[in-house]
């Protein structure tokens, strides 16, 4: 690919991707669903992690054309930071997935260099729909559920591997699509469906990986009550615990014999269930001058400590509660299988503040290490 040729870009975006995470409401997949976030006080995500994604690419503008999805597909973002684009599509107020799929069918007829998609699992499975294996992808993180492996682990971060990729060349390699049922999510249970592979650019650092799950052996939950424990023995009284969502949280609130929620984030006082499967906004309620720490564990194979999953667990929350009330607990073989810890809240000067600094993380009845965020 000769340096003065003109790259030619897909991009779409999936404006209601996100939508439920701070809400508390697990995918907005259904159309009831997003009415339900909408009615709770949504705001669009997708958006948002569209332009932290095209703001990176300004500099490298001269040298792109964009093929971009109508109105708020893609059209909005591209014409804002003034890109050279064609529109896809007709400007829609409510887009579905089919229109992605169209969207990105007719970008492959053209010919493009890369397709870059801002959204999550649901956007990744209508994009396979469209393209399969037939050409090169990049997944901006906006969405709820993140299985998949075709995503960067941040937005600024996919304008970095699709530069690389159009400019110095980077090679392409097989990434899992996948998604899990919404419903079953919605009550406490995974059942990820692998729907297939697109091909992406090898950049291991900037790619977020599968999420992995790690067997329950005995060690393990030996392991995971060890921390529990120790957890509940330094718990304060007076101090309120956002509790994030997983196996290894989960035991906290099994052995308080509280019903702590697998997949959502609850609010304890001391060790005692005071609110269950909260949003962003009854989060921030209670917390109003109150002594809080966050509890969260970070996703297997990953390593997603904030913006993956527990959403509800917002920038704002994060400000006010303090870096340094954050406590991190992972079982020793889900720390064995990461490098570092990941962050990706929306909030760039909240991220970089993580990435300052080394976190404590907890692995077993009194035994912490040190890991970067990167």
């Amino acid at each position: 690919m000769s340096n003065d040729k003109l790259r030619l870009v897909g991009f779409i975006v999936n404006p209601i991707a996100g939508m439920g995470g701070a809400v508390g409401l697990k995918g907005t997949d259904r159309r009831d669903i997003l009415e339900k976030a909408i009615f709770l006080g949504a705001k669009p995500v997708a958006p948002i992690k569209a332009e932290f994604f095209l703001r990176e690419l300004v500099p490298f503008k001269e040298k792109l054309k964009l093929l971009v999805g109508a109105g708020v597909m893609g059209e909005d973002e591209a014409e804002k930071f003034g890109f050279k684009f064609d529109v896809i599509g007709e400007r829609k107020e409510e887009t579905t997935a089919e229109d992605t799929v169209r969207i990105a069918e007719e970008i492959k007829r053209r010919g493009a260099d890369i397709l870059v998609f801002c959204g999550g699992d649901g956007t990744a499975c209508d994009v396979f729909k469209a393209v399969g294996e037939t050409m090169p992808v990049m997944g901006v993180p906006a969405g709820v559920k993140m299985h998949s492996a075709v995503f960067a682990v941040t937005p600024q971060a996919a304008a970095r591997i699709v530069t690389r990729f159009l400019f110095y060349g980077l090679p392409l390699q097989q990434a899992e699509v996948m998604d899990i049922d919404e419903e079953d999510f919605r009550k406490g249970r995974v059942s990820a469906k692998l729907y297939g592979f697109m091909l992406v650019p090898y950049e291991p650092l900037l790619i977020q990986g599968a999420k992995t799950v790690v067997p329950i052996t005995e060690s393990e939950l030996r392991n995971q009550a060890a921390i529990a424990v120790y957890i509940i023995d330094n718990m304060d009284p007076e101090t309120l615990y956002i509790i994030g969502p997983g196996t290894t949280t989960k035991v906290i609130g099994d052995l308080l014999k509280a019903d702590k929620t697998l997949l959502g984030v609850d609010i304890f006082q001391g060790k005692r269930l005071v609110a269950k499967d909260v949003n962003e906004m009854q989060i921030l309620e209670h917390i109003k001058r109150r002594k809080t720490k966050i509890i969260v564990t970070p996703i297997g194979g990953q390593g997603f400590i904030f913006g993956r999953g527990n959403q509800q667990i917002s920038s704002r929350i994060i400000w006010q509660v303090g870096l340094d009330n954050i406590i991190v607990i992972a079982t020793r073989s889900k720390i064995n299988n990461l490098k570092c810890l990941r962050v990706d809240t929306g909030d760039p000067e909240l991220d970089a503040e993580f990435r300052r600094k080394k976190i404590r993380i907890i692995i077993d009845y009194g035994v912490v290490v040190e890991m970067p965020v990167e």
